[in-house]
């Protein structure tokens, strides 16, 4: 059988803080701000999908009269106001924090055999500042004429000018003070990881034996480093224009709410650019880490090694480099030169490299494999669902000449949402299902979570699916309501607005099925006895679980092979860890 003793060398041991506030609030351990940020994020994750609720209750069924609005009812204003919240809380609250900040800062050090992040004070910083902005955010609900109307974008001019219509005075400048302060943790986080593991990896731990869910992360960290700097500046720029009178963004001559704005010289595109320049690159930002995770869960449970390894960390690393190469096919419409259109759309079709590369590697690692359908694994084949199924709406917005049609309509909603947001969510459920005995010492119940998949899985299909037929019909997806379209119109999308909504419902509620199962297990879920339950490879699962303070109890660890050794010819187990010495592996004749 395989040992779990390393032999590696006893170095030395530190002791965590005392007293409650130091040890859970201003914690400078990795693994509690870790939690610290999933938390953060199960809070937003359940704020958004409550705003969503409240959009797709209206589209459906807008004469509907609903408590805590003017006259019962949603306004236009008050309908752009929930989805710029929505959007904006989802993408930066919860799909940047969690499966980048959350099982990130928890997993890395872990993974590489250090102590901490290289920087515990900043990695604090990094959490509080994230709460902050958090904060700063959702204070927009509760300003005068309330928060923002100008969409997660908050394209220019409409945004740079405070009397542009309701929420765009004091509401949307709260929005670009918290996004400004996200973008700083941000910065903060991603050269705490860059720097903790180009510098802190164990004795042996070479960049090519890292997991896959490491590179994943480190990835990650340098696109957002790349990125948020420059939507910080941006937003800077863009609070200038609305404070100081600068003209960055504001052209001359415009007329809103019957005068003359006082401005000229300034480029709504050149916002636009700014944008996605660090728009496209948060895709990934928010997917990366879930490809990673994927990686890991599907060797694990499929018992083979990851197909293609050294395939698939250069297909990350192609994936983060082509993300900031294609900002401007979001800027189809914008009147850009048909050339650089077409170069736009060459490099954003030639990301679909890197995409089928890692597609038909998961499928190389399923092949033939004996697997074991835990939740982890079923959100893990839900995410490789979502990813092709995604992947492929996108291939029709690359080309400029159907995204003319598509930019505006549901199309849009449906392709980002399922590749951004749900295939996102679903590596985080994989994440949380697999590491939840590590992080806690005990199991969420796997009953609980197969039923949560299966009403989640279905149901995000019902919902985004019907969205590619709205979008083909021509639905611009920013209207409140569809009086402005023909009876025989309505006729046709109603229908399918109500079968949306109700999915949708159906859906959110499931949800409640994971916060149970998630409170529940903390307290009384399924102990974790053994080392390492899954029959892993990597670093984590050779510590106790929860972890000690300091990781490894104050001995270096040592790593002798790359990650994800599985079925081995000549061994009595099917699995052999990283940390084992070769002298202490017990050959066999195999099974």
């Amino acid at each position: 059988m395989v040992t779990h003793d390393s032999g590696a060398g006893a170095t030395h041991h530190h002791q965590p803080p005392s007293g409650f506030i130091w040890k859970y609030i201003f914690s400078k351990d990795h693994k509690v701000i870790g939690i610290q940020y999933i938390l953060l994020a199960l809070v937003s994750v359940f704020l958004g999908m409550a705003l969503s609720l409240l959009m797709r209750i209206h589209l459906a069924w807008p004469a509907l009269k609903l408590p805590f609005f003017t006259n019962g009812g949603i306004s236009p204003e008050q309908y752009l106001a929930l989805l710029t919240m929505h959007g904006s809380i989802m993408v930066f609250m919860v799909l940047t924090t969690a499966p980048q900040s959350g099982f990130g800062n928890y997993f890395l050090p872990i993974q590489i055999g250090a102590e901490d992040m290289a920087f515990p004070t900043l990695n604090m910083l990094s959490f509080w500042t994230t709460f902050l902005s958090l904060c700063v955010l959702t204070a927009a609900f509760f300003v005068r004429e309330g928060a923002p109307i100008g969409g997660w974008t908050a394209y220019a001019p409409l945004s740079g000018i405070p009397s542009a219509g309701p929420g765009q005075g004091p509401g949307m400048t709260l929005w670009i003070l918290g996004i400004a302060i996200f973008c700083a943790a941000s910065l903060m986080g991603a050269l705490n990881f860059i720097t903790t593991t180009i510098d802190l990896r164990a004795k042996g731990m070479s960049l090519l034996r890292m997991p896959l869910t490491v590179w994943a992360w480190f990835i990650t960290s340098i696109l957002a480093l790349l990125a948020f700097g420059v939507l910080l500046a941006a937003c800077l720029l863009l609070l200038l224009d609305r404070s100081v009178g600068t003209s960055f963004f504001i052209p001359g001559g415009l007329y809103v709410s019957d005068r003359i704005v006082e401005h000229k010289g300034g480029s709504p595109l050149l916002w636009q650019h700014l944008f996605w320049f660090f728009g496209h690159p948060e895709v990934y930002i928010a997917i990366l880490p879930g490809m990673g995770v994927t990686s890991h869960l599907l060797a694990t449970f499929a018992r083979k090694a990851v197909f293609g390894y050294r395939a698939m960390v250069y297909a990350l690393c192609g994936i983060g480099f082509l993300g900031f190469c294609v900002w401007g096919h979001h800027m189809f419409v914008s009147g850009m030169s048909p050339y650089s259109a077409f170069a736009f759309s060459l490099l954003t079709m030639s990301i679909g490299v890197p995409s089928a590369i890692k597609t038909f590697n998961w499928l190389g690692t399923l092949w033939n494999a004996k697997i074991q359908f835990t939740t982890a694994m079923l959100f893990a084949l839900g995410f490789v669902s979502l990813f092709v199924s995604g992947g492929l709406s996108g291939l029709f917005l690359a080309q400029p000449s159907v995204d003319l049609y598509f930019h505006d309509g549901y199309f849009v909603v449906a392709h980002f949402h399922i590749i951004m947001g749900v295939a996102a969510i679903f590596g985080m459920f994989g994440a949380l299902f697999f590491w939840f005995p590590k992080m806690f010492g005990r199991f969420l119940s796997e009953g609980l979570g197969k039923v949560h998949f299966w009403f989640t899985f279905i149901g995000v299909y019902a919902i985004f699916m019907p969205m590619h037929w709205l979008g083909m019909l021509g639905i611009n997806r920013r209207y409140s309501a569809f009086e402005a379209y023909s009876p025989a119109v309505q006729a046709q999308i109603m229908p399918i607005q109500k079968f949306i909504s109700v999915a949708a419902a159906v859906t959110i509620t499931a949800q409640l099925i994971f916060l149970f199962n998630f409170v529940w297990s903390l307290w009384r879920g399924k102990k974790s006895t053994e080392l390492n339950p899954w029959h892993a490879t990597t670093l984590e699962w050779s510590i106790p679980s929860p972890p000690p303070f300091d990781n490894f109890a104050g001995v270096e660890p040592v790593i002798y092979r790359p990650p994800y050794e599985f079925s081995l010819p000549d061994m009595t187990e099917d699995y052999l860890p990283q940390f084992v010495a070769p002298e202490r592996v017990a050959r066999g004749s195999g099974k």
